[in-house]
């Protein structure tokens, strides 16, 4: 690699909506002018409230802050729009998020692993945070292993090389050469360009001690939202790259599909049928009793409801996602069947 030890920095941060949340970010990952040598360029993807009007006044500030326009509203697509504007003197593309705020010398720290680990990307942990009640209450779900299932970019601590993670740092040269992410796939990108980068022989860096805050959806509505697209995405991923899910990844699927099922056959099978949900709901119900009386947050009390509604939605888009497929694979097949008869009838009649 070729990338200097003290290289320029490009920031991206893909913004939608997020008055609330941008201005802490900005303010927490944005090194020192002498720390390090940077630009932020923020790819908002045609927000309706303040964020245009919050990133202008600090651009007005700070001349490192740049906003651009994001066409395609994707987060996928803003991260590629940056990598071709970006200066052309940078070497490292950092991502940031905007519903997160950044341990002190993330930017610079992160290049540091990037160089010392000789690795092609560098990815952080993610450790949930709440600021209403209903938001703490989905934060500890999605930092339990519950929610999370043993995800290790979910749990702090770890560093060492992993094939998946919350991402953070690239070479910008090995982030072009592999096309930069997926952009027919609005989901999961992080996860279907880590298998690329896997592929091409590239290492994946987790640092362990850049566990970054990250704000959950304030809403089991936008929760749900967001889980269905996870599931989506996962699915996707798995079937481009002929991938075996991990347990952690089935569960949900067989949960939901046995739940169903289980109501399915209440005409026949009486209140026999609602054993299933009945004991999943009892089992994360207790789980967050258990935790709400352990933390005396009374509000963590809503983390069962917060982990249902997680597992639920994130089964229901992995499978909406694999009925898509197939769907369309039987289309192909009905298609080219009476493509075979059509030209059979042709020959037959020309014969």
């Amino acid at each position: 690699m070729t990338t200097p030890q003290r290289p320029f920095v490009s920031i991206v941060m893909p913004a939608l909506n997020e008055e609330q949340y941008i201005a802490d970010a900005i303010a927490s990952i944005l090194p020192t002018a002498q720390s390090l040598n940077v630009e932020l360029l923020v790819l908002d993807g045609g927000s309706s409230d303040g964020t245009r009007r919050v990133v202008e006044k600090l651009a007005t500030e700070d001349g490192r802050i740049k906003l651009l326009q994001n066409e395609r509203r994707i987060q996928s697509a803003g991260v590629n729009i940056a990598a071709d504007v970006c200066d052309e003197r940078a070497g490292v593309l950092v991502r940031a998020d905007c519903h997160a705020t950044y341990p002190p010398d993330f930017v610079k720290r992160c290049v540091k692993t990037l160089m010392n680990t000789q690795s092609s990307s560098v990815v952080v942990p993610m450790r949930a945070v709440g600021r209403t009640a209903l938001q703490r209450a989905i934060a500890a779900a999605q930092n339990s292993r519950l929610g999370n299932g043993g995800s290790q970019h979910r749990m702090s601590g770890y560093s060492g090389y992993v094939d998946h993670g919350h991402h953070a740092a690239f070479h910008l040269s090995i982030f072009r050469m592999l096309g930069g992410y997926d952009e027919t796939a609005p989901y999961n990108e992080d996860a279907e360009f880590d298998a690329r980068l896997i592929g091409s022989g590239g290492r994946i860096y987790l640092d362990g001690s850049l566990t970054i805050d990250y704000y959950p959806r304030a809403s089991l509505t936008a929760l749900a939202a967001q889980y269905y697209r996870h599931g989506w995405g996962r699915a996707n991923t798995t079937l481009k790259h002929s991938q075996i899910p991990r347990l952690r990844q089935g569960l949900p699927v067989v949960v939901l599909l046995t739940c169903v099922a289980g109501l399915a056959s209440v005409p026949f099978s009486g209140a026999f049928g609602l054993l299933p949900l009945a004991t999943y709901g009892f089992a994360c119900l207790l789980w967050s009793a258990t935790f709400a009386v352990h933390s005396r947050d009374s509000a963590l009390l809503l983390a069962g409801p917060a982990a249902m509604t997680m597992h639920m939605s994130w089964a229901t888009g992995f499978l909406a996602r694999l009925i898509e497929q197939l769907r369309g694979k039987l289309t192909d097949n009905r298609d080219g069947v009476l493509g075979r008869l059509r030209r059979t009838a042709r020959a037959n009649r020309v014969s």
